[in-house]
């Protein structure tokens, strides 16, 4: 006999995976998308120990989860864990979000790509195509935002990072999709740039990538992917160095925030709004 009282429905649940993950704005970012587009869903934050990451994807699952956000260190995890990858998670190498098909087959998918550009072209209105593009750093953050970079058909795209050999490897894997090199911080020497990205982690550190000062053509652009309530010290130093715009990566991660809801509900949410609401949440 069917239960005739059960008149609501539990709210689907969604979740992000990290450690440490204490720091992860996803919950509130969710919840937001969540009420914007009157989507019924739960979001919370998870604490997953090193060693143990399958089985707790595995164990949401079985609890009727219907999708995860994963960050540091398990995106590489999440792209051995899953059954398919999209197109851009086999190029990017690593996923960060999970999507639970109904035979129970695992989807991965990387937005963090699609995150980025949406932030530069639709947010900032920043031109890519035809631009000289430099991205300092070779590692994962920099491999999951080339593609979608190189699709928009910049003049070139420059790889700099402080072991030469590997940013020239990762142009080398990406170089059927455009104009791409890569180099050491010191290759750089007097070349000039329209858009360059701090893919690095050395504004937590408050530390600047030993390139050169006279990195920004006129009417440049500078973009950090860290960011924080304050300036980044890659911010401040690129101001200093001449470069005309300024920002942080926090629209990065409300994009690509974005894209995942949709990837899981089929609902674009807006972004914009989010933005300013987590902006204010940090002073």
């Amino acid at each position: 006999m069917s239960d005739i009282f059960d008149f609501e429905k539990k709210p689907d649940q969604y979740a992000v995976m990290g450690n440490p993950i204490g720091h992860s704005k996803s919950p509130v970012i969710h919840q937001a998308f969540a009420r914007e587009t009157n989507q019924s869903l739960e979001y919370k934050a998870i604490h997953v120990d090193l060693g143990g990451f399958t089985q707790a994807v595995r164990n949401f699952q079985a609890n009727d989860g219907a999708g995860l956000n994963i960050t540091v260190p398990f995106k590489l995890d999440a792209f051995n864990l899953a059954d398919e990858l999209t197109e851009r998670a086999k190029l990017a190498g690593a996923v960060n979000t999970l999507i639970f098909q109904k035979n129970g087959k695992i989807t991965g998918d990387n937005t963090d790509g699609y995150g980025l550009l949406g932030d530069i072209l639709n947010e900032l209105n920043w031109p890519i195509k035809g631009q000289r593009v430099l991205i300092l750093g070779a590692g994962g953050a920099t491999r999951g935002i080339l593609e979608p970079l190189l699709k928009e058909q910049p003049f070139c795209l420059v790889i700099a990072n402080r072991t030469a050999s590997k940013a020239k490897d990762l142009a080398d894997d990406f170089s059927l999709l455009g104009k791409i090199n890569g180099g050491g911080f010191a290759d750089l020497g007097k070349q000039q740039f329209d858009l360059v990205i701090n893919a690095t982690s050395a504004s937590l550190q408050g530390d600047i990538p030993p390139i050169p000062e006279t990195i920004f053509a006129d009417n440049a652009k500078s973009y950090d992917l860290m960011y924080g309530a304050k300036p980044t010290a890659f911010m401040d130093w690129s101001k200093e160095k001449g470069a005309s715009e300024v920002v942080d990566g926090l629209g990065m991660l409300v994009g690509q925030a974005a894209e995942s809801f949709y990837q899981w509900r089929q609902v674009r949410p807006l972004v914009k709004p989010v933005i300013e609401l987590l902006r204010q949440d940090m002073v």
